[in-house]
């Protein structure tokens, strides 16, 4: 399983629009692996996008 840490330091994302209202605002979940995704980590949106991937292990 590939870890967070494993793709580089973190791509902070900007969010384009109104600011979000929750912290949930800020996250989707995946269609392929049903992992939840932190859309302010960049890291994380690019690995979801490939059309086969595993889910990510977080680190601690």
């Amino acid at each position: 399983m590939t870890k967070l840490s494993d793709l580089g330091p973190p791509i902070t994302g900007t969010r384009h629009g109104d600011p979000a209202k929750n912290e949930g605002e800020h996250f989707y979940t995946c269609p392929i692996c049903c992992q939840p995704i932190d859309m302010r980590d960049l890291r994380q949106v690019i690995w979801h996008d490939k059309p086969v991937h595993d889910r990510l292990e977080m680190d601690a």
